[in-house]
């Protein structure tokens, strides 16, 4: 099972008027690809005038919900026209950032320099046994990377620091961030560890990591994939997702 992140109106998302990158590249000449993705139904309502009102409902019941720790009430375009964005940074090295981030925490734990991820004997995206990021996730522990080690998948373009819980639209408990907190704590991880100009994080998306890559060189692919995301995410006030 793939892992992909999605930027975009979620009327487009849940219509399927999207591509990944893999299959973008089938349309120019790749391998052909067939994408099933986990838990969705064979009889999955794909219509965009069906799907929009109930974003737009659901939208409004988690404004609604939300009250007073929002600036203002949750809006973002839904429209057909709307744009996405979208990039495939694989289990493991989205797992290969949290756990950089982790470590990043707790300097005197040493860091592993293979990708413990991307072993054939470990299953691929299993962060959480790490002794870092159970560290970094401890109840009492004030974690400077909330958006990114709290298991989040969806962040929406609204101005606020925390993470929830909430019903996703397909009915399913679902952890929310937010994009601009999410490009904050990313640019701060930056900051404190690898200081790349914007010309070394492009550097980074462009040439991508092998599976069994070691962990620095998977995590930076993991973190220019996500950053630049999440400043499309931030730049046309868009929701953003992890598909798989």
């Amino acid at each position: 099972m793939g892992l992909d992140v999605y930027v975009g109106s979620l009327t487009r998302y849940f219509a399927r008027d999207w591509k990944t990158v893999v299959e973008q590249a089938a349309e120019q000449g790749g391998p052909p690809v067939q994408m099933v993705r986990a838990h969705e139904p064979d009889d999955a309502v794909t219509n965009p005038e069906q799907i929009r009102p109930a974003v737009i409902a659901w939208r409004r019941g988690l404004s609604e919900a939300l009250g007073s720790h929002l600036r203002s009430p949750l809006d973002w375009d839904e429209s057909a026209g709307s744009p996405y964005f979208t990039d495939k940074p694989a289990w493991d090295c989205y797992g290969a950032l949290i756990l950089w981030a982790a470590y990043a925490e707790h300097p005197d734990l040493a860091r592993p320099a293979a990708n413990p991820l991307g072993l054939p004997d470990r299953r691929t995206g299993d962060w959480h046994s790490d002794p870092a990021y159970r560290r970094t996730t401890a109840e009492k522990f004030r974690t400077s990377y909330a958006q990114l080690v709290s298991d989040a998948e969806v962040w929406l373009p609204a101005d606020y620091e925390f993470t929830f819980e909430a019903q996703w639209l397909t009915g399913t408990p679902t952890r929310f961030g937010a994009c601009r907190r999410l490009l904050s704590e990313l640019d701060a991880l930056n900051a404190r560890t690898w200081k790349a100009s914007e010309a070394e994080m492009e550097r980074w998306r462009r040439d991508g990591a092998e599976v069994g890559a070691p962990l620095e060189s998977s995590a930076r692919f993991g973190f220019a994939v996500l950053r630049f995301l999440a400043e499309k995410a931030v730049q046309n006030r868009l929701p953003m997702l992890l598909d798989y």
